[in-house]
């Protein structure tokens, strides 16, 4: 690491240079790429999956989107005439645009076409079907179909469209989310540094390698499933860690200049310190991400894949850019005041003191009500998360002021809830007598609890395959909806096929997202384990004690349960979500749990690794684990704190997006970092090693002599730092109480 940071000091030009072009590059090459995002929530072997297929197989005509036109009038019927001619003129316009294959209108017979206007004629919606699917449909033209439906609408006849084509066209907060982290993580750096120059030059590694990711991904899209989302979750970590570990890396470059050190040793030994210590706590947020691989699910591969290949550039950039441009800027890495302090009184002792010195002495005298405190606070927290419940959100979640909701409430006021996720029936037929039986299923169908109306078997050009479709009498994603899913698979249909040749499967938006949900649940408790192991397993290595990593991973479970107390209290009771402009309250995503683990995972280990490793080096100097624990909160309690606001105001400001799914990870990020930094790493941690004493350090003989030896920072700079600090802080010994020497 330090050779790295060496050359990276003198060819400080060619660095910036090198990862410009970077940029520059891969930018340009997903501009001409083009996005090729995917949301395929099927699961392989699932009966939903099995009915998506067969249909495919029967009726290709169906495999464009099909998005909806709703229009309702408050005063006479849509059958009036003027109505009726406006819509009719509108539907033929939208039918003549080149990427729409047909459009279905209520008005056109009096068929099962009929039946797409309510029984009090107020509302009437047809059916849009595009050539292609939503991921093919560009935002231009989707526009077109919304501009085209809007222009009928007056005051007296309220137009709109929902579906997954329509929603392209939702406008998002644009950069604003980015624009806004990156401020307050300014901010936040120009009080911690009091230097512009060196508060700018996070910000600056961070945009490079987010940007250089973000462009990645885009690309990453055509070689695998990456869902639309990666982009933006990619840029959320990205962002929170980017700036977090230059963070760290600056604040021991800058206190070695304050110890006398040249700009070129100040920045190769904080690249061969705490650098190491990044890339070690970098390499942890990877593996718990990419422990998502084990899950074998398509849908997440992309979004762990694209999540690390953010980290490690972030990491790459810290490790390589921010060494060269530490470099550009010299002393201006302190402030003036710094800078004249320095050369009036020379090198300082940084001494920890203030409020982390007090803080950590008050930890030490009180552990156990401390502890208690921080303890009772995180279970509260957690409570809610044992009324989780898994399903997909849609549009009826959208804030009350989009299209798309607007035109999911009328299609549920109009026609049921259910209108808005009809079930589907798909299955193989051979023979009259199939047919017969396929028949009589509508009766028993319509008799079945949770059902509000089931359309007649529609048959392929063969008469092979044929599909009913089933309206529930509650919304997609209501779990009587689950359950009539449920019902059908176990119950209804096992029944109905008894002696036939039929073998319907159930498919649907709510089967779909039910399937997705239950292969997630299963695979869960196989996951957390290896993602817990192999974390708990660097921190053996690394501290080479039993208690660490054990006491790690349960304050990383505790945030994580945590953070989705606060993430269903907000999405799946609403508290706030409307205020947000976040919607109604629904179900959580299913894939949240997953990524949430990974992602809160990795970053809870960072604060464990950058905090426990200078109580660990304090430890190892003087055996006493009281000294250990107090050193080491006093000594990185400013630096984790100012960390974790700047992660907070990161995650908090995708909020301002208005997109669900990036909100809930935005929220539940900063809720884990913020119960992260402030309850358990400054509470509940240390608190616990008082009470543990030398047991936190214990490891049985016979697996200290097999375990291989590991250390953050290697001894050579280790060793060099402590007698530079050694011979730095005798001269000061007799200025100022040092809280290493002052117990608690």
């Amino acid at each position: 690491m330090a050779a790295l940071a060496r050359w990276c000091v003198r060819h400080r030009l060619a660095v910036v240079l090198l990862w410009l072009l970077a940029l520059g590059g891969v930018t340009t090459a997903a501009a001409v790429a083009g996005p090729a995002y995917s949301n395929d929530y099927e699961v392989p072997g699932t009966e939903s999956g099995r009915a998506v297929r067969l249909l495919q197989e029967g009726f290709p005509g169906l495999g464009g989107d099909s998005d909806t036109i709703v229009w309702h009038t408050p005063d006479g019927t849509v059958r009036d005439p003027d109505v009726e001619q406006t819509m009719s003129r509108t539907l033929d316009r939208i039918a003549a645009l080149p990427q729409v294959a047909s459009v279905t209108s209520p008005y056109k017979s009096q068929g099962q076409d009929a039946q797409r206007i309510s029984r009090d004629g107020r509302t009437a919606y047809a059916t849009v079907t595009f050539t292609d699917e939503a991921r093919d449909i560009t935002r231009a033209e989707a526009q077109a179909v919304v501009t085209a439906a809007k222009a009928a609408e007056t005051a007296e006849l309220q137009v709109e469209l929902g579906g997954s084509v329509i929603g392209v066209t939702k406008t998002s907060g644009g950069h604003s989310a980015e624009i806004v982290g990156v401020a307050v993580a300014g901010v936040v750096l120009l009080l911690a540094f009091g230097s512009l120059a060196a508060s700018l030059l996070p910000i600056a590694t961070a945009l490079v390698s987010v940007g250089t990711a973000h462009a990645a991904i885009g690309l990453l899209g055509h070689a695998m499933t990456v869902a639309d989302f990666a982009p933006m979750l990619g840029m959320l970590i990205g962002l929170g860690v980017g700036i977090d570990y230059a963070l760290f890396i600056v604040t021991r470059h800058r206190s070695g200049l304050k110890r006398g050190l040249g700009t070129t040793e100040a920045a190769t030994n904080a690249v061969a310190t705490t650098g190491r210590a990044v890339v070690f706590a970098g390499a942890t947020v990877c593996i718990a991400l990419l422990g998502m691989l084990i899950l074998r699910l398509g849908f997440l591969n992309g979004v762990a894949v694209a999540a690390s290949v953010t980290v490690l550039l972030t990491v790459a950039a810290s490790v390589t850019l921010l060494p060269a441009l530490l470099s550009f800027i010299g002393p201006r890495a302190l402030s003036r005041r710094e800078r004249r302090r320095l050369a009036e009184h020379g090198p300082q002792p940084e001494l920890p003191t203030g409020f982390a010195a007090r803080w950590s002495a008050f930890v030490e005298r009180h552990p156990k009500l401390l502890g208690a405190v921080a303890l009772a606070v995180v279970t509260v927290l957690a409570l809610p998360t044992l009324s989780l419940r898994l399903g997909s959100s849609d549009q009826g979640n959208d804030p009350s002021t989009a299209t798309t909701r607007k035109a999911y409430d009328l299609m549920a006021e109009g026609f049921g809830p259910g209108i808005n996720g009809p079930l589907t029936l798909v299955t193989r037929v051979h023979g009259a007598e199939a047919k017969l039986a396929l028949g009589n299923l509508d009766d028993t169908l319509r008799t079945t609890e949770g059902v509000a109306a089931v359309t007649p078997a529609t048959y392929n050009t063969g008469g092979t395959i044929a599909y009913l479709t089933v309206v529930p009498d509650s919304a997609p994603q209501a779990q009587r909806t689950s359950e009539l899913v449920d019902r059908l698979r176990t119950e209804v249909l096992p029944r109905a096929q008894t002696g036939t040749s039929l073998d319907l499967h159930v498919g649907g938006v709510t089967a779909g997202h039910d399937d997705f949900a239950e292969a997630i649940t299963d695979r869960l408790p196989l996951f957390v384990g290896v993602v817990v192991g192999l974390g708990c397993a660097l921190l053996l290595l690394a501290f080479r004690s039993l208690g660490v990593p054990l006491k790690a991973a349960a304050m990383n479970i505790a945030a994580v349960a945590a953070a989705f107390g606060v993430v269903v209290m907000i999405f799946q009771w609403g508290w706030g979500s409307e205020f947000l402009g976040l919607g109604r309250a629904g179900p959580i995503e299913p894939f949240l749990p997953v990524i949430m683990v990974s992602v809160l995972f990795g970053l809870s280990m960072d604060y464990q690794v950058f905090l426990v490793s200078r109580m660990y080096e304090e430890w190892r100097e003087t055996g006493d684990n009281r000294r250990a624990v107090r050193v080491g909160l006093a000594e990185t309690g400013r630096v984790i704190n100012s960390a974790a606001v700047i992660m907070i105001s990161v995650f908090l400001a995708f909020v301002l997006g208005g997109d669900r799914v990036i909100a809930m990870f935005g929220i539940a990020l900063a809720a884990a970092v913020a119960l992260d930094a402030f309850v358990l790493r400054t509470l509940l941690v240390p608190a616990l090693m008082h009470l543990l004493g030398r047991a936190n350090w214990w490891l049985p003989r016979s697996l200290d002599r097999v375990l291989p030896r590991f250390s953050i920072e290697p001894p050579e700079c280790r060793a060099g730092q402590e007698r530079l600090s050694g011979a730095v802080e005798e001269l000061a010994r007799e200025q100022r109480p040092d809280v290493r020497d002052v117990p608690g």
